[in-house]
């Protein structure tokens, strides 16, 4: 399965560099949800990053961005 290295922007993940699974048309999901476990005493959350397009020249590539509404919402 292919994948692409993507950057992560603000939230948990903020300036880490994952690599994605690609879609069938070999595009990184709109929308990318991280399940964190509970521990200790914090519950567990579901945590919500959507995907934004950066240009850097005249190349332009995917990124996810934190979407902290979203991610209140999928944590209930």
């Amino acid at each position: 399965m292919k994948s692409a290295d993507t950057e992560f922007v603000g939230g948990p993940l903020d300036g880490r560099i994952l690599p994605i699974p690609l879609g069938p048309m070999y595009g990184v999901p709109k929308k990318y949800t991280v399940p964190v476990p509970s521990h200790g005493g914090t519950p567990a959350r579901t945590l919500v990053y959507v995907r934004a397009k950066q240009q850097r020249g005249a190349r332009w590539y995917w990124r996810y961005e934190y979407d902290e509404a979203a991610t209140a919402l999928a944590s209930g």
